[in-house]
């Protein structure tokens, strides 16, 4: 465990993704580039920016969606954060983060990265950064029990199909348009 598997996991992870869109292949580029540069980039401690590792909770049926209402964002979510340097893997970091912020501890996590984003963000560095996050997707038993962690304002499921107003609603849709496209590929 150290700063080094995580680099080595972010970009393995990064070499491994197919994204169909022209723009995720150019921010894949963009991400390994920013890797290459930055063998500390996977810890907030790296101020230009740093990966961050993020899950995409739904139930085993893929019909609710867990989001998070996040104090600083101010609106509802996917579950996820920084990388630490107990984490191995980024694999291992979004899948902490989705149990430290769900209280659920019985989750599956696909190892495959499902998409990434990168956005500004003032975060516990207390300046602005560039969060490059890596998104997995995660499942958890249908009516899992939660319990809201003191990182959230709030912690809800919802239907995918009904989302609150105040959601990150094109973020949520899209990685739960992958997530089917995926369950799909995988049933064929």
């Amino acid at each position: 465990m150290s700063a080094r598997s995580l680099h080595e996991s972010a970009v393995l992870q990064l070499e491994n993704w197919r994204p169909s869109d022209p723009a995720d292949e150019s921010l894949r580029h963009t991400m390994l580039a920013f890797l290459d540069s930055a063998p500390g980039g996977c810890l907030r401690e790296h101020a230009p920016g740093h990966i961050t590792a993020s899950s995409l909770v739904l139930d085993e049926a893929g019909e609710h969606v867990l989001l998070t209402l996040h104090p600083k964002v101010g609106r509802w979510i996917q579950l996820g954060g920084h990388c630490e340097v107990s984490d191995d893997t980024v694999v291992a970091a979004a899948l902490r983060e989705a149990r430290e912020e769900s209280g659920i501890h019985d989750l599956t996590i696909d190892p495959n990265l499902l998409s990434a984003h990168t956005h500004p963000i003032t975060c516990s560095l207390g300046r602005p950064t560039r969060h490059l996050d890596l998104r997995f997707l995660v499942r958890a038993a249908n009516g899992a029990r939660i319990v809201r962690s003191d990182e959230s304002t709030d912690l809800r499921w919802f239907p995918v199909g009904d989302l609150p107003a105040d959601a990150e609603k094109d973020t949520i849709d899209h990685l739960v348009g992958l997530a089917e496209q995926r369950q799909r590929t995988r049933s064929s």
